[in-house]
């Protein structure tokens, strides 16, 4: 996601980073994470900003620059370059797989730094950069450390104000055609690379954090190489990657959702995205979950707005997934409400954060289940073994909104 120029409201979070094979119990090692949550002053549609990634994702991830709109909220690590190394804050996310820099912070060459000549390009349909690609050290914590790590360089880079770039931390497949001079050619990921150098033995990324009401809270967790188990309750339930395309390049999955017992979206393929901010469904699905919950569209924020007897008589939204069902309750189907005003909107207003994908379902791209879904579970993204797993965790029924 991708920072606007101005008035970010900042959530700070801690990341840590685990280089095991098994669930972890000891401490991780940790990198602050701020969370930045666009303002909006109503005179601009919160809703765009979302849009633009998710066009952009269903169209394949163009490579090409596009116009730039600033989306709505990003997590961001600080992570070293070089050696000694120079800490670039970048976005963490799951739905990219280039590692690069230089959108804010220069990038600083060391002795590490090996210029391979090729020019790099990505277009996010929210942003966009091109450049070249290095090789450098990578540190992701300390005692975690990445050599000879694949790294853009930009020269050029629009939608990124307050942020140095992206640690991608999506599927490889995600970087092909991104060397302009290679079109079929990938480049390793940081987990690729943590996997080969046998700092971890599987290719799994997990992710934790809670809702976030406040502007400083710290509650994430980015775990390379397995799960830590404090962060979840009862046992993470796996669901394989989905083969549908375009959903499989991404972290995508087969799903179905009910509306209490009522079936909005029957089974179909989506995908998982840390960096896309609300809940998107299809259509039909949007119709029916509008219908079954009575709301209306707010015309400042563009979301779902039910009064507060409509909030008092929602009931759980559950997502079928695998052989497990997650639920997300009547509370955590709204915005949290003392961040209204960030969007534009009323401060007494309930608004929901499930919306329209803008296609009928069918595509193969049905749902885009955003942080608003994740911050309710733990989730696994594991690429040893071509699944996702979730968890329930202290925050799964929590009614901070």
């Amino acid at each position: 996601m991708f920072p606007a120029a101005s008035l970010l409201t900042i959530f700070l979070l801690a990341l840590s980073i685990v280089a095991s094979p098994v669930e972890i119990r000891d401490s991780p090692i940790t990198l602050p994470i701020a969370r930045r949550l666009n303002v909006f002053d109503g005179t601009t549609n919160f809703l765009q900003y979302d849009k633009a990634r998710v066009a952009a994702l269903k169209d394949g991830r163009q490579i090409s620059g596009t116009s730039v709109t600033n989306e709505v909220t990003s997590y961001i690590a600080a992570v070293g370059v070089g050696s000694p190394p120079t800490t670039y804050n970048l976005i963490v996310d799951t739905g990219s797989s280039n590692t690069w820099v230089g959108a804010g912070t220069a990038y600083v060459k060391t002795s590490t730094s090996v210029n391979t000549g090729q020019p790099v390009a990505v277009g996010y349909g929210s942003g966009s950069f091109s450049g070249t690609e290095y090789t450098d050290t990578v540190t992701l914590g300390s005692g975690l450390t990445i050599t000879k790590q694949s790294i853009g360089v930009a020269s050029t880079a629009s939608g990124f104000t307050g942020v140095d770039g992206i640690l991608g931390i999506g599927p490889v497949d995600l970087t092909e055609g991104t060397l302009t001079n290679s079109p079929t050619a990938t480049i390793p990921t940081v987990t690729d690379n943590l996997d080969s150098q046998g700092t971890i033995s599987q290719k799994v990324v997990s992710v934790f954090f809670g809702p976030t009401t406040s502007q400083t809270i710290t509650n994430g967790e980015l775990t390379f190489g397995g799960t830590d188990a404090a962060k979840y309750t009862g046992d993470i339930g796996y669901t394989p990657s989905t083969t549908t395309s375009p959903a499989s390049t991404y972290w995508g999955i087969d799903q179905s959702i009910t509306y209490g017992s009522t079936t909005i979206l029957s089974s179909t393929a989506g995908i998982v995205d840390t960096g896309t901010t609300l809940l998107y469904i299809a259509t039909d699905a949007y119709t029916k979950y509008q219908s079954e919950t009575g709301a209306t569209v707010d015309g400042t924020t563009g979301l779902l707005l039910v009064s507060s007897a409509q909030y008092s008589a929602l009931k759980n939204l559950n997502f079928n997934i695998g052989s497990n069902t997650y639920s997300l309750t009547p509370n955590a189907q709204i915005w949290p409400r003392s961040l209204n005003t960030n969007l534009g909107g009323s401060s007494t207003a309930i608004y929901l954060i499930v919306t329209d994908i803008g296609t009928n379902s069918g595509t193969g791209f049905d749902f885009i289940n955003g942080y608003t879904f994740l911050e309710r579970f733990y989730s696994v993204f594991d690429t040893t073994n071509s699944r996702v797993g979730f968890a329930t965790t202290s925050y799964t029924d929590a009614t901070t909104n």
